[in-house]
């Protein structure tokens, strides 16, 4: 079968998944990884019939970011995805490399992506964590978690320690500017260079906005 025949069948279903209200999570953040994915895909020589349901279901249970569970949320993913996949008669002779590219793609489980495949999925959904977009994902998801903007004494973390937990910009420098020298991919090491001048651009903007009386 065509693979528009399955994506048709992944967006369905996902469609039909609650993702908590989680704009940094939505449909929205599924397409766009699935699209990184098959551009990183193009370019690195990846089984484009492991990328796609892979991306397509990342972030299949959605865990919320101050949950217990958050570590396991790939795993999670990855059981929940299979089954899925299994359901809908989806090849399985691809569902090892499935669930481990699904399993592998998370920052928080720490998991080191073994194939070219895991590799690029895991690139694609960090990438969209940074950037234009990753500036927008980073602010909603500290709405939800009603964290201050900034600490106002020292917003750009100059003489203290990140602390994310209570403030969205020390996010940028405990995580999102450490996210491009974790990029496998030689694409998506290019495409994160690109992204992170647009998280300096803006922090730029904002440092100058900041000292206006």
């Amino acid at each position: 079968m065509e693979l528009s025949y399955w994506e048709n069948l992944f967006e369905e279903r996902i469609r039909k998944s609650p993702n908590g209200d989680d704009p940094a999570h939505d449909i929205l953040h599924v397409k766009r990884v699935v699209s990184l994915a098959g551009r990183l895909c193009a370019i690195e020589g990846g089984k484009i019939e492991i990328v796609t349901p892979a991306a397509w279901l990342h972030d299949f249970v959605v865990v919320p970011k101050d949950s217990s569970l958050r570590k396991q949320a790939s795993k999670l993913s990855a059981e929940a995805a299979i089954e899925f996949l299994d359901s809908i008669h989806y090849p399985a002779q691809y569902f090892d490399e499935i669930f481990h590219a699904i399993e592998a793609h998370s920052f928080s489980a720490n998991i080191k992506a073994k194939s070219i495949e895991a590799k690029i999925v895991q690139d694609a959904d960090r990438l969209d964590g940074i950037g234009a977009i990753g500036i927008a994902r980073c602010f909603a998801t500290s709405g939800l978690l009603k964290r201050a903007f900034y600490e106002p004494a020292d917003p750009f973390c100059k003489k203290r320690a990140p602390d994310d937990l209570n403030f969205t910009m020390d996010h940028f420098f405990k995580k999102l500017f450490r996210i491009p020298e974790t990029l496998q991919t030689h694409a998506g090491r290019l495409e994160g260079q690109q992204r992170v001048k647009v998280m300096e651009s803006y922090l730029e903007s904002l440092a100058r906005e900041l000292m206006e009386p």
